[in-house]
C-alpha cells in the first residue's frame, strides 16, 4: 500500500515537474513586444518622424474636391472619373500606393486603380484596372505653403482637370495660378492614415530603410528588457512577427531583412532569463484585418483561402526553426482575423493546416487559435480546438472605444468582474482547450482618472484574466502612451504582479 502510494506520488511529481519545465506549471503572466518586429506608428511615432511627406504614406485615404466645381472626384458609370459629388464618403475616397515621396497610384473603393483611357492629350481618367502593375502613376503637386491645395500630374505630362462635372481629363498644361477657378486645382482632404511595417519601410525607401529598421530592432527591445521582465514577475513574452520574416534576409520589397536575427536574439535572451516565448503571426500575407499592424499596404483585407498555403509555409518555417528551443511555449497561427472579411470556414481550414504544420516538428508546443475580431462569438472554435491536442483559444479584451465612453470608474471595474469574467469562463471549458487573454491594457475611456483608479482597474483585470488557464499577455511592453506600457506601469507602481 505504501509502495503504491509512493508510486502515485512519484508519478504526480513527475507530471508536475514536466508541466513546470514546459512553463505551464501556472498560467503565464506575459507581455506583448508590440511595435518591435511589426511596426506600429501610434506606439512609436519617432520611428516614422523623418519620412519625407510622412502624411502621404501607403494606404493614406484621401479625397479630392474640385475648387472650380465645388464637387468631389469619384468613379462614376463605366468607372470614368467624374466630379459631381457634393459630399464625400467611401466612394469618393482614394487610397494611396506610394511610389516615392510625391508619386502615387490611386486605388478606389472597389480595389481598382485609376488610369488613363489613352495616353494622348485629352485622356479620359478612369478606374478600371485591377492590376497594380498596369496602374497609372500620378504626381501629387502641393502648393507651397498650402499643402492641401494640389494638382495631379499624369504620366502624359498633363494635369488632371475637372472642366465639367461629367468627366475628368488629363490635358491641362499647368500654370502658376492656384486660384479657385482653375479646373486643375483641388483641395486634398486626408481621411485616414496607416503607420505599419509597409508604411515605414516604403516611406524611407530602399536606401534608408534597412539601416533605420535594423537600428530600431537592436535598440527598441534589448536583453536588459528581458532582465527587467524576469525580475518583475513576467514569465513569458508574446512576440508579434510578420509573414516576411520567413524570407529573411531578403524579404519581398519594401520589407527589409533583419527581423529574424532579432527574433533569434529574443529566444536567446528568454533562455538566459527563464522566460517563455509565444511567437505570434501578427501580419499574414494579404492582411487578415486591414489594420496597420497586419502589414497591410492600403487597408484592404485580402487574406483568404488562396493565401492559406503561403501562410502555412510561414508557420512551418517558424515551427521548424524554434521547435526544439527550450524557450518556445507556443505558436499563434494568426492575429485578430476580421469577421466577416475572414469567414469561419476559411479560418477553420487554415487552423487545421497550421496546426498540422506545427505538429510536424513538435508535439509539446502549444498552438494558439485567435478568435475573430468583430461580432463573431469567441466560442466558435471550441469544437475544432477540442479535437486537437495542446491548443489554446486567444481572446482580446479592451475597455476602449465608443461603447465604453460613458462608463465611470466603478462601472468599468464592475464590467471586468461580471461581463469579462463570464466571457472568459465561456472559452475555458473544463475538458477543452486552454484559454488565453492575449491582449489587454490598463488604458480606458475614463478621463482624469487618478492613480488609485488605474490601480483598481489593473487589479480587477489581473484578478479575472488570471483565471485564464493558459494565462494573459499585456499590450504592450513599451509605448509612448504610459498606461499602455507595462514597463511604465510596473516602474511607477500602477501594477503589481
Amino acid at each position: 500500500m505504501a509502495s503504491n502510494s509512493y508510486s502515485k506520488l512519484s508519478l504526480a511529481f513527475f507530471c508536475f515537474s514536466w508541466l513546470f519545465a514546459l512553463g505551464i506549471g501556472q498560467p503565464f503572466k506575459a507581455v506583448n513586444l508590440g511595435a518591435w518586429l511589426v511596426a506600429e506608428g501610434w506606439m512609436n511615432p519617432s520611428l516614422f518622424a523623418n519620412i519625407p511627406n510622412k502624411d502621404l504614406l501607403d494606404g493614406t485615404q484621401v479625397q479630392f474636391k474640385s475648387l472650380k466645381l465645388n464637387m468631389y472626384l469619384a468613379p462614376g458609370g463605366g468607372a470614368v472619373l467624374i466630379a459631381n459629388r457634393p459630399s464625400a464618403s467611401v466612394r469618393e475616397t482614394f487610397r494611396l500606393w506610394r511610389i516615392n515621396e510625391s508619386s502615387f497610384k490611386l486605388r478606389v473603393f472597389n480595389k481598382q486603380f485609376v488610369g488613363l483611357k489613352n495616353q494622348g492629350k485629352g485622356s479620359t481618367v478612369v478606374a478600371v484596372s485591377n492590376a497594380a502593375d498596369a496602374a497609372e502613376v500620378f504626381q501629387i503637386v502641393r502648393k507651397p505653403g498650402d499643402p492641401n491645395r494640389v494638382r495631379l500630374k499624369a504620366s502624359n505630362g498633363h494635369f488632371l482637370q475637372a472642366a465639367t462635372a461629367s468627366s475628368v481629363t488629363a490635358d491641362d498644361g499647368g500654370s502658376s495660378d492656384w486660384g479657385n477657378q482653375d479646373p486643375s486645382v483641388f483641395t486634398m482632404h486626408i481621411v485616414e492614415t496607416l503607420e505599419g511595417e509597409y508604411q515605414v519601410t516604403n516611406g524611407y525607401g530602399p536606401e534608408k530603410a534597412p539601416q533605420i529598421m535594423r537600428n530600431h530592432w537592436s535598440t527598441y527591445i534589448t536583453e536588459d528588457d528581458f532582465r527587467f521582465m524576469s525580475e518583475n514577475g513576467i514569465n513569458a513574452v508574446r512576440i508579434p512577427v510578420g509573414w516576411w520574416i520567413k524570407y529573411d534576409p531578403t524579404p519581398p520589397k519594401p520589407f527589409v531583412g533583419g527581423s529574424l536575427k532579432a527574433l533569434d536574439n529574443a529566444f536567446r535572451w528568454a533562455e538566459n532569463h527563464n522566460i517563455k516565448v509565444i511567437v505570434d503571426l501578427h501580419a499574414a500575407p494579404g492582411s487578415q484585418n486591414g489594420f496597420h499592424h497586419s502589414g497591410t499596404r492600403d487597408g484592404f483585407l485580402e487574406w483568404g483561402e488562396s493565401k492559406i498555403p503561403e501562410t502555412v509555409a510561414v508557420i512551418d518555417f517558424l515551427a521548424q526553426r524554434y521547435a526544439h528551443h527550450p524557450s518556445l511555449a507556443a505558436i499563434e497561427l494568426i492575429n485578430e482575423p476580421l469577421d466577416p472579411g475572414v469567414t469561419f470556414g476559411t479560418l477553420s481550414k487554415y487552423y487545421k493546416a497550421g496546426y498540422d504544420a506545427v505538429r510536424k516538428y513538435t508535439s509539446t508546443a502549444y498552438v494558439i487559435l485567435s478568435s475573430r475580431f468583430g461580432p463573431a462569438s469567441n466560442t466558435e472554435f471550441l469544437p475544432l480546438a477540442s479535437g486537437l491536442g495542446r491548443v489554446v483559444i486567444d481572446v482580446h479584451y479592451y475597455s476602449l472605444y465608443k461603447s465604453f465612453e460613458k462608463l465611470s470608474v466603478q462601472q468599468n471595474i464592475a464590467l471586468i468582474y461580471n461581463k469579462r469574467a463570464s466571457q472568459l469562463q465561456e472559452v475555458t471549458p473544463s475538458n477543452g482547450p486552454l484559454s488565453f487573454v492575449g491582449e489587454w491594457t490598463s488604458e480606458w475611456e475614463v478621463n482624469n482618472a487618478s492613480m488609485e483608479d488605474y490601480q483598481r482597474f489593473a487589479k480587477a483585470q489581473l484578478d479575472v484574466y488570471g483565471k485564464a488557464t493558459f494565462g494573459w499577455a499585456y499590450w504592450s511592453y513599451k509605448n509612448v502612451y504610459p498606461h499602455w506600457s507595462l514597463r511604465w506601469m510596473i516602474s511607477n507602481n500602477y501594477i503589481k504582479l
